[in-house]
């Protein structure tokens, strides 16, 4: 199974997943084309010393990246990877989730459950307090996440900016689903899961995987009236699955040089 050992691999096994899925007309690219540019900012951040401790940051970084590797290539040869990435995988064979879900369904995963495990897996019951603030940090860069979303969506469709005004539901589904209550619960369960024992480590994935997996149906399925207005979005939505990651591959290297200026 594929993994990384640098963030420079880990980029590199991100652009191999993007590039894929475009041959492929696949939507598992958009989680990847957006999780790169996460990557990338984890990387510059830890050069410049925006974190408190890089060196850790850096085996924190990859060790996140790798469960959504390996979930990835496990998926892709047919075998089951954890629960809530095998849904979210299973969601982008299917034609009506918007992108904004398929990024949510990524998010979801990598965020409730990944990131809770490695922040455990750099940490000790003693000292996973002094990761704190460099956890809020990547969450900070992960936030970007979301308010990338808005802007990914807005080219794909214009007229979602007078849907996402007109129906306060929408954005009650996208606040329900913030990127704050994620971080919370992901420091929560990384402080639990570091407490665990080494031979309970497993069960205790599995049940937390479960738990997410409810929380993946629901952004799957978000009731009636939201659902219906998804559906109206996904008919509209422009260009082919390569187009949708090509225009977030501007989008997000726009976003890149603004930072940079």
């Amino acid at each position: 199974m594929k993994q990384a050992t640098t963030i420079d691999e880990v980029i590199q096994f991100l652009d191999e997943i993007i590039e894929k899925s475009k041959l492929e007309q696949s939507n598992l690219g958009l989680f990847a084309t957006l999780y790169r540019e996460v990557t990338v900012k984890v990387k510059e951040g830890i050069q410049d010393g925006s974190f408190q401790n890089g060196e850790r940051m850096e085996k924190l970084d990859i060790i996140f990246a790798n469960r959504y590797i390996k979930a990835y290539y496990q998926y892709k040869a047919k075998e089951k990877p954890s629960e809530c990435w095998g849904f979210a995988f299973e969601q982008a064979e299917d034609f009506w989730p918007i992108v904004l879900q398929h990024l949510l369904l990524g998010i979801n995963a990598h965020v409730n459950l990944d990131l809770g495990i490695a922040s455990a897996q750099v940490s000790t019951i003693e000292d996973i307090e002094s990761l704190k603030h460099d956890f809020d940090q990547i969450n900070a860069i992960l936030s970007n996440l979301v308010a990338g979303v808005e802007k990914c969506l807005i080219k794909i469709w214009p007229t979602l900016t007078i849907i996402l005004k007109w129906t306060g539901k929408i954005d009650n589904f996208c606040i329900d689903f913030s990127m704050e209550t994620a971080r919370d619960g992901a420091w929560k369960f990384a402080n639990e899961f570091v407490a665990v024992p080494e031979n309970q480590r497993e069960a205790c994935t599995q049940l937390r995987d479960g738990r997410i997996t409810e929380i993946a149906r629901l952004v799957s399925n978000p009731g009636y009236f939201v659902s219906a207005v998804f559906k109206f979005i996904r008919l509209f939505e422009r260009g082919t699955i390569t187009q949708k990651i090509i225009d977030m591959q501007i989008i997000e290297q726009k976003n890149m040089e603004c930072a940079v200026a």
